[in-house]
């Protein structure tokens, strides 16, 4: 019988890794030497070259052996647990040997076979990131997980999930030896439910999600000009009039973070202060800077909204609001926004702007009031309210100044310029800039930004002080229908660049063939990135178009940025976001994978001697453009005649037109001629007329084809 060699030291390579070195305790040794008669050790210690890993985020350390774990029947389950064990553990590894199995039957309990051996040293403490080490060790024999708390545990149960193979003889588990923990402590994922509401169900499959990718902070932002989410007690307008539309009772928020703790993630709220209160100056008046806001705002827009920092009253009612939600979120953390607030309204209001003079409230050099340093005051007040009820205060980074104490996390959203002063000041920082999912940008742009660039200007004592990041996905043009589609898989990108050592993130085509892996596996979570999209599309196609639709649809990508606020339909909050933009994929797939091909063409065209592949690469492509002519000579007629589609019959057009000249153009290239200046000049004009936005969407191959029509 093979023996299981000693787990090796955890190497300490993330800086930002907090917690006490792994010990191994007597009792584990004696657990090791039971495992000897069960597990097998590693056929082969040494990564195998080129191996294509399924992992995402990638590990600190993978070693692939040669063996195999079949799955055809269920491993046994045992846990050496310490003396108050995690609650978390064992519930979750019966979710992941679930998902291992899938059906499989389940071995009679003293049936000897392999083993899922879990060892622990202690609870994992949520409130306390930098416990997540793991080292998980997969033979012919079993599978060995062992980490210094319950949080690693968990990890390391993420990691097992991802590593199932399919083969002639079924499902099994690679041989495969991992050492691993997180280069940031702190991963989140901003969800949104105040311009949309979003219902716990939407809340609770983003959160399985995020425990599949090891995301491990779910910042709720609950309160915004559009709605306040939470039910209050103390404060019944606050749902009654601000959450009109839709609210969480005190029931569901414990029952998200318990489900949420049952998954290593923390809940930080976040109610946005000063700026931002439209709904809550709704529900509440007294609190207004001015009396223009009768109403919960129904139109998107920077709306320079803010409550009035100088009356007394007001923090008698801030005390009420953040004693009772304090009191639901057990996390040390709460984020009090603090973002967009111009002060125009303050500027405007004289007692206001009385009260700042009086206080010396005035930019350097002038007697103009300053808003920034009545913000610091209002800040400040709200530090000592979280202080005393032991809350660490998080704001994004306009709340930054002089003024503002250390304790005091600032979350960056506008640059890394922001990040950088924060820690230079002595605070800790977060990175969200870049990382916006809203935006439209693709996963390899995201994955782009990292809070510590190789480059940084940070010392190392700065760098400390950077506890992470988190990836945003604020809601105007997302309901709970398409919320997941506008999140996943983009998200599991920046999961990876937080998780990961910056060395093994270089890799943007391996990033794209793994995010296709885990994109199934969310799928298999339940999550609808995939489904919804794709129900919207079979609601809105006439009969006998889904096909050529999707084939159009799938080419397609939302314009990028913040252009859909300005390209003419106006939108409110009760919009309906049902349609064609909002059912092409935030980044899409077929266009990137024809960018991919057109590139593979046009080097094997450029080589000495073209390679074996590139025939078969130039049928795909005259095939892909056939497809796109194809589905436009289909769609064109009818998109004119649908008042719900007839916005997106220029893309149709644009589309087959594009395609006929790319047609064109592959005939020139396998014949080796060169292109003529007179159909370069028509190509050009097709093709800049293909880069124009129709329905706030765009068709996302053009620069693809201009590379492949050398324009």
């Amino acid at each position: 019988m093979k023996q299981p060699t000693a787990p090796r030291p955890e190497k300490t390579s993330a800086a930002n890794q907090g917690g006490a070195p792994h010990i191994f305790r007597p009792w584990a040794l004696v657990v090791v030497v039971l495992l000897l008669a069960i597990m097998g050790a590693p056929s082969a210690r040494g990564q195998v070259p080129g191996a294509p890993s399924p992992l995402l985020p990638q590990p600190t350390e993978l070693h692939w052996g040669t063996g195999r774990l079949p799955l055809k029947s269920a491993l046994h389950l045992q846990i050496a647990a310490p003396a108050v064990p995690d609650p978390a553990v064992r519930p979750a590894a019966l979710r992941t040997l679930a998902r291992l199995h899938r059906g499989a039957p389940a071995r009679p309990a003293k049936t000897p076979g392999p083993v899922l051996q879990i060892r622990y040293g202690r609870a994992g403490q949520l409130a306390q990131p930098g416990e997540e080490r793991y080292s998980l060790r997969v033979t012919p024999g079993g599978v060995l997980i062992d980490a210094p708390t319950g949080l690693g545990v968990l990890r390391a149960l993420a990691t097992l999930e991802q590593l199932p193979h399919a083969g002639p003889a079924g499902r099994y588990l690679p041989e495969a030896d991992v050492a691993d923990q997180p280069r940031f402590a702190w991963r989140g994922l901003l969800i949104d439910p105040a311009r949309h509401f979003l219902p716990v169900a939407v809340v609770k499959r983003n959160i399985d999600g995020m425990a599949a990718v090891k995301l491990n902070v779910l910042h709720w932002h609950l309160c915004d000009d559009e709605g306040f989410r939470v039910e209050s007690k103390l404060l019944p307008r606050l749902q009654q009039v601000a959450g009109a539309t839709g609210y969480y009772t005190q029931a569901q928020v414990r029952e998200v973070v318990a489900y949420a703790a049952a998954r290593g993630i923390r809940v930080v709220p976040e109610f946005d202060l000063p700026g931002h209160t439209g709904a809550l100056v709704a529900a509440y008046p007294r609190l207004a800077s001015n009396d223009s806001i009768k109403e919960v705002p129904v139109r998107w827009g920077l709306l320079n909204i803010a409550i009035d920092p100088t009356k007394p009253g007001t923090y008698p009612f801030l005390d009420s609001l953040l004693t009772e939600m304090s009191g639901l979120f057990p996390d040390p953390y709460f984020h009090i926004g603090g973002d967009e607030n111009d002060g125009r309204q303050w500027r405007h209001n004289p007692r206001i702007v009385a009260f700042m003079r009086d206080n010396k409230m005035l930019k350097a050099g002038t007697t103009d009031v300053d808003k920034h340093q009545l913000q610091t005051y209002f800040n400040r007040k709200m530090l000592a309210l979280l202080t005393a009820r032991g809350k660490t205060m998080v704001g994004w980074d306009e709340i930054l100044g002089p003024d503002l104490p250390k304790e005091v996390v600032i979350q960056s959203w506008r640059g890394a310029k922001g990040l950088n002063e924060a820690v230079r000041l002595g605070h800790r920082a977060l990175l969200s800039n870049g990382y916006y999912l809203d935006l439209n940008y693709p996963a390899a742009a995201h994955y782009a930004a990292d809070p510590l660039p190789a480059a940084t200007p940070l010392s190392a004592a700065q760098q400390q002080l950077v506890l992470g990041g988190e990836v945003a996905m604020w809601s105007e043009f997302a309901d709970s229908v398409i919320y997941d589609s506008r999140v996943w898989p983009r998200a599991a990108a920046v999961a990876e660049r937080l998780w990961s050592p910056q060395a093994t993130t270089q890799n943007v085509p391996d990033l794209y063939r793994r995010l296709a892996l885990v994109s199934t596996q969310l799928e298999a979570l339940g999550l609808q990135h995939r489904r919804a999209p794709a129900q919207l599309l079979r609601q809105m196609a006439p009969a006998g178009t889904l096909g050529p639709l999707t084939t159009l649809a799938d080419v397609l990508e939302p314009v990028k940025d913040y252009k859909r606020h300005f390209q003419g339909f106006k939108y409110t909050t009760q919009t309906p976001l049902t349609r064609l933009v909002d059912a092409a994929p935030a980044e899409s797939d077929v266009a990137r994978q024809f960018g991919a091909t057109v590139d593979s063409v046009l080097a094997g065209l450029g080589a000495p001697v073209r390679p074996p592949a590139l025939a078969r690469q130039l049928l795909q492509l005259r095939a892909q453009l056939l497809r796109w002519q194809a589905a436009d000579a289909t769609l064109r007629p009818l998109l004119l005649a649908s008042p719900a589609l007839s916005e997106y019959a220029p893309l149709s057009t644009r589309l087959g037109a594009l395609a006929a000249v790319l047609l064109e153009r592959l005939t020139q290239l396998e014949a080796n001629q060169p292109a003529l200046p007179v159909w370069q000049m028509t190509a050009r004009a097709i093709l800049d007329e293909a880069q124009l936005p129709a329905g706030q969407a765009e068709l996302a191959v053009v620069k693809a084809a201009r590379r492949l029509a050398g324009l």
